[in-house]
């Protein structure tokens, strides 16, 4: 098992991840009868696109000898109604300047083609953008 996620109630849940008992909590957002005050669940389905793709480039940029040390995605999500769901994901990542053009691509197909991007809805539109800038 990877995760014990509780409903503690006002549309509130506590997820624990059970190896390191980590947790954190979701909220229902505001427009939908929530409190907003976390993370809502679909929140935190956008932010894992951003964080699976940045944590694969630093898996690969390891290994080019690359330091991303400090990079940053900034996650932007859209919602549509009937069914109420995801209908695009924005993200844009900062990345350091001083990076190569050849590892930049690498790197960029490399999060391109993370876990996450190939378990997400293919309706869900996804807007990224690479700014090496740091």
């Amino acid at each position: 098992m990877t995760s014990k996620v509780t409903y503690t109630g006002n549309l509130r849940t506590k997820s624990e991840h059970l190896r390191s008992g980590d947790s954190f909590i979701t909220d229902a957002p505001v427009d939908n009868n929530g409190l907003g005050e976390a993370f809502s669940p679909t929140d935190t389905v956008a932010t894992g696109l951003a964080s699976c793709m940045i944590t694969m480039m630093g898996i690969k940029a390891n290994s080019l000898d690359v330091d991303l040390t400090n990079s940053t995605a900034e996650v932007t999500k859209h919602m549509e109604a009937n069914p109420r769901r995801i209908s695009k994901i924005e993200v844009r990542l900062s990345l350091p300047s001083n990076v190569s053009e050849k590892n930049r691509k690498i790197l960029e197909h490399t999060a391109n083609t993370c876990p996450v991007q190939y378990s997400l809805h293919p309706d869900i539109e996804r807007q990224i953008s690479y700014n090496w800038i740091l």
